[in-house]
Order: C-alpha cells, then structure tokens, then sequence
C-alpha cells in the first residue's frame, strides 16, 4: 500500500462532488484528505484527494474517474515529480516560561501564531505532513488542545501544467 495524490478537474457544478466521492465509497476506497477549489476558470473545480492504495487499485480508481460526465483530466501527482503542501492551525497550552519555548519553536518550524490569550496560542504552519507531524510531536502532544488540518494539495513541477 502507498500513498497516491490524485488532482482532478471537473466541471463546476452541484453534485460535481458527491458523484466523485460515491465512486469511492460504492468500491469500499478510503479517501485519506480531500480539498476542492475554483480553479481560474470558475467552471472548473481542481479537487486533490490523497488515498492509500496498491498501484493496481489506484489505476482502477483513475479508469473510473475518468468515466464520470462531469470529470475533464485526472493526474496521479504521485507518479511525477511534485510539490505537495497542508496547512494547519494548532491550538496550544502556553504559559509561564513555555509560552517562549513555543514562541522559538514556531520560529524553527517556520510557523506563525495567529492568535494570542492569556493561556492559549493558536499557531499557523506550512508544509507537508512529516513538518506537521513533527511540529506537533516537538510542540507536546499534552500542550495540544485542538488541531485543524486542510487537507494536501498538490501541483507538478516545472513546465508541466493539469489544465482543459
């Protein structure tokens, strides 16, 4: 099993989504993140999913997005070269003299704090999941209330474009 990130654009329109994501649940595939957006053609929608399969199943998956009405073009990001980013807000315990510790941690991690209490930060941060995972393992999962992810998105590298 490995993980595969998969970009689709299709038409933007009401249910565009939910016939994407019944392919999945009618075939028993688990979709590990999801993100939807307007792409700069608003009739476009670029949505990126990531799923853990086997490489045979993911080419089942994409022979099967591209026979829905409403899907333009399907790329396995995983099989180029690409950059992947999620986006994560963290809510955390700080006070006392720990409140710099997370401040320099932040700082290393590239991070922004966002909002400030008297005992809370919540805290910004960029990159792929191991920078998350890790920001939160340093950070103390016992400092850790509260944790919202974006999901990933995805786009290739260099010259090579998923576009109509």
């Amino acid at each position: 099993m490995q993980q595969h990130l998969i970009s689709v654009l299709l038409e933007n329109e009401a249910g565009s989504l939910s016939r994407v994501v019944g392919l999945f649940s009618q075939r028993g595939y688990n979709i590990e993140s999801l993100n939807v957006a307007p792409t700069e053609d608003k009739t476009i929608s670029r949505l990126t999913l990531t799923t853990n399969t086997t490489t045979d199943k993911i080419e089942q998956i994409t022979k099967h997005l591209h026979k829905l009405i409403e899907v333009v073009k399907v790329s396995n990001l995983s099989d180029n070269a690409h950059v992947e980013r999620e986006m994560m807000l963290i809510k955390v315990r700080a006070t006392g003299n720990v409140r710099e510790e997370i401040k320099r941690n932040a700082d290393i991690f590239r991070a922004q704090i966002v909002d400030v209490t008297a005992n809370l930060y919540t805290i910004q941060i960029v990159g792929d999941a191991e920078k998350l995972d890790g920001f939160i393992d340093v950070i103390g999962r016992d400092r850790v209330l509260e944790v919202v992810r974006s999901g990933v998105i995805g786009i290739l590298r260099g010259e090579r474009t998923l576009s109509v």
